[in-house]
């Protein structure tokens, strides 16, 4: 059974830098059996995603539904809508005020709301999974399973500069959602894919390269179904990412955290690199021994998470079908 979003009203939420919100909206969709009726998976979407995860529109249709990997006929997948990523009618214009872990607790309050006592597993990829890092450190009795997928627990440098620049696009550009779009592609795929893709062919009747021709159509496309503030709050997110933060050191907040940790990498991912991921498990592995590291091999970089299902079916086989 598939739900339109149904809305709670988180009241006096105060962010981590101190800006109150008397009514945040939290919106949210079910699938499959109904909550608190078996195993809840809660999925976490990344920069562009939504709720919508199964379904018309579903983002990861491949994945999650009847007799898929995250088979909705065993499991109840819970799927949040990130406060103000355009999905329902939340706009919050002062993107500023937030940081990945608010919206972490945002999702908390929400589970708690919906009085789940325990998740199955959370998995999210690219900036869903950083904000599963942070609920996990905030609450490290919530879950059986974590699994970042194509993330990690902080942002790093090269991250943060990425999105200091989408973020010089948005608030300068004339036409920001598709330039920043044409940009984030950029991050989101290797030049081996791009190669693979294009061969340098052009389009006649447009006098351009093939490659211009797609990631002009990738701009557009977005502009038409997201806003900018939208794209501007998730952008803060991806940049905020950091379960150490004013908090402790990553061996206290990670030793904290009862779940089976399960870090999926992509070994050509320019945003999230494999190098991060593998450096992040043999820190963990120092001091947590249900923790492992599994790789999505392709050329398609970032968005192989998004790509490559049978892939990924064999990683998570033996966590889903258990």
């Amino acid at each position: 059974m598939e739900n339109k979003p149904t809305h709670i009203t988180l009241q006096n939420f105060t962010t981590e830098s101190g800006a109150l919100y008397p009514d945040l909206n939290l919106s949210f969709q079910v699938f499959g059996p109904e909550l608190n009726t078996a195993p809840i998976v809660l999925v976490n979407h990344a920069l562009t995603g939504n709720s919508q995860v199964i379904g018309k529109n579903g983002w990861w249709n491949d994945l999650i539904g009847e007799n898929k990997t995250i088979d909705t006929n065993k499991y109840t997948v819970l799927a949040f809508n990130v406060p103000g990523n355009g999905n329902d009618e939340t706009i919050i214009e002062n993107y500023l005020d937030f940081n990945a872990r608010d919206i972490a607790k945002s999702f908390i309050e929400g589970i708690k709301f919906l009085e789940i006592k325990q998740l199955y597993a959370i998995i999210g990829g690219s900036v869903g999974g950083g904000i599963a890092w942070e609920i996990a450190a905030l609450e490290p009795t919530l879950t059986k399973h974590l699994i970042p997928i194509a993330t990690d627990w902080k942002s790093t440098d090269w991250l943060i500069a990425n999105c200091f620049l989408q973020e010089q696009i948005l608030n300068n550009s004339r036409k920001p959602i598709e330039d920043a779009r044409i940009h984030a592609m950029l991050c989101y795929r290797t030049p081996k894919s791009f190669k693979e893709k294009f061969q340098r062919t052009t389009n006649e009747e447009l006098a351009i390269f093939n490659v211009e021709s797609w990631l002009s159509h990738h701009g557009t496309k977005l502009q038409k179904r997201f806003q900018l503030s939208s794209y501007k709050m998730m952008n803060q997110l991806l940049k905020t990412i950091d379960v150490t933060r004013n908090t402790g050191s990553f061996e206290e907040i990670v030793s904290r955290i009862e779940a089976d940790i399960h870090i999926i990498g992509i070994n050509s991912d320019l945003f999230f690199t494999a190098d991060e991921n593998k450096a992040t498990y043999q820190e963990i592995k120092k001091y947590k021994n249900n923790v492992s590291y599994q790789e999505i091999v392709s050329i398609n970089g970032h968005d192989a998470f998004l790509i490559e299902y049978n892939q990924l079916d064999k990683l998570l086989a033996g966590i889903f079908q258990a």
